[in-house]
């Protein structure tokens, strides 16, 4: 960063070509401004596609300057594009060998062709995977399975979508590794997989149960889970026959082996200093080479427009981070807290879900986190709490909106390539209540617990 007049600064583009100076409060507002425009064409999906409105914003944070191109480089979270690259890699090649039609037509005959076991087994098994994996393995592997459900069922696959998205979101909330801010906190704050087994996990169990309730409630309102298909096409449904045709048995033994490897090492690999992305990249190439099939057919399946908006959304929040737009918001949470641990559950709790519902949760949570170990230095380990308010609050909040969660983006995405549009006002007719029912009843019940029982 080039320095001007003192309090003022550059940092490329029109900004500097035309010597305009602006101080550090005036960057971070104008960092504000242009996510705020970028977040606006994404609600505009009628004329705008998310992906170009996330390449837009990119593309005027660079060019107006008020983040360098170095800066947005490293602003993408590398390990998520890798991460997303090489799940989508295996599971084409999954896709491909038939594995899913397999796996629909023994879980069909699991629920019976019932819409509401559909909807509560998968929900429930989604929730206790994400619990171990990341959420983007797990609806990658998941809403191809219930999108063929759906259609063998005649069902509406969209509801049913959303609603194992959301399931991933919370379920992910309950443990050390199953969500990216919690791994952030565990590395920061040095808590363990039994730590978050005991301060988070009940508490995200409790909004798994009521969120998809919630789910069930609006889904039968909405006339979703009537069952469509006739006693004599569900009695041939549900005799599990799948066309022969259309499974290649050689290639789904490779892949599902593959895959599984895939998940030991996403398990052990914290351990043994791997990233996800860096296992999932690894995992996805041994696959290319041994599966016989063109790297070109396989790369050519790539969502490609998930990747690229996810490094463009990366650049328009990298600005916020770059300009301290996020070490203002935790300042200012920090003074507002003061020494009242019981005030501060509330205030970190709800904060982090609103933001983490709207901007992505891996910059504000690795901010905040710095900011809470600060007080922590200060105060000692009285201030615990907050660190499991945050959890709670940057995970469950991702469930508000379509961009506050990975998961959320990559469900839209492989529904859009099978022709259904989840757009970002159906994803909040039904992803915001669930998000605001589990986010109120965890925090609340997490600051009666400390405030009120005392943490006992």
């Amino acid at each position: 960063m080039e320095h001007g007049a003192e309090g003022t600064s550059t940092v490329g583009g029109l900004l500097e070509a035309f010597h305009v100076h602006l101080s550090k409060t005036e960057l971070a507002e104008l960092s504000v401004l242009l996510f705020v425009f970028t977040y606006a064409m994404i609600l505009l999906e009628k004329f705008f596609h998310r992906t170009i409105a996330a390449l837009i914003g990119a593309s005027l944070v660079l060019v107006i300057g008020v983040i360098t191109p170095e800066k947005a480089w490293e602003s993408i979270d590398q390990n998520t594009i890798l991460l997303l690259f090489g799940m989508m890699n295996i599971v084409t090649v999954m896709g491909k060998s038939g594995f899913f039609h397999l796996v629909a037509a023994k879980a069909v005959k699991l629920t019976k062709g019932s819409p509401t076991r559909v909807l509560w087994i998968f929900s429930l098994l989604t929730a206790f995977f994400s619990a171990f994996l990341d959420n983007v393995t797990t609806v990658l592997f998941m809403a191809p399975v219930m999108i063929n459900i759906a259609e063998r069922l005649k069902l509406n696959p969209i509801p049913y979508l959303i609603a194992i998205v959301l399931a991933s979101n919370t379920g992910g909330t309950a443990t050390l590794i199953g969500d990216p801010p919690n791994i952030i906190i565990g590395s920061i704050a040095g808590k363990t997989f039994n730590d978050f087994l005991k301060e988070v996990a009940p508490y995200a169990v409790l909004a798994f149960i009521i969120g998809l309730a919630v789910m069930h409630f609006m889904m039968a309102k909405g006339g979703f889970l009537k069952a469509q298909a006739t006693e004599e096409e569900l009695k041939e449904i549900l005799s599990g026959k799948v066309d022969e045709k259309l499974l290649d048995r050689k290639l789904m033994k490779k892949s599902v082996t593959v895959f599984l490897i895939t998940i030991v090492l996403f398990i052990v690999g914290h351990n043994l200093g791997l990233e996800p992305g860096v296992i999932a990249l690894l995992m996805a190439t041994v696959l290319a080479l041994i599966s016989g099939l063109s790297p070109a057919w396989i790369l050519e399946k790539v969502e490609w427009t998930t990747l690229i908006f996810f490094m463009g959304l990366f650049m328009v929040v990298g600005a916020l981070e770059v300009n301290g737009v996020f070490e203002i918001a935790a300042k200012w949470l920090i003074d507002a807290i003061g020494n009242n641990i019981h005030e501060g559950i509330l205030l970190v709790g709800f904060v982090s879900a609103l933001i983490s519902g709207f901007v992505d949760n891996i910059p504000f949570t690795m901010s905040m986190a710095y900011v809470l170990k600060d007080m922590e230095m200060q105060m000692g380990p009285v201030m615990d709490p907050l660190w499991w308010a945050l959890s709670l609050g940057a995970c469950l909040g991702g469930n508000l909106t379509i961009i506050g969660a990975s998961a959320n983006i990559v469900t839209a995405d492989i529904a859009e390539r099978n022709g259904y549009k989840i757009d970002f006002f159906r994803f909040m007719k039904y992803g915001t209540p669930v998000a605001l029912v589990t986010v109120v009843v965890a925090i609340l019940l997490f600051y009666v617990e400390h405030a009120v029982l005392g943490g006992l």
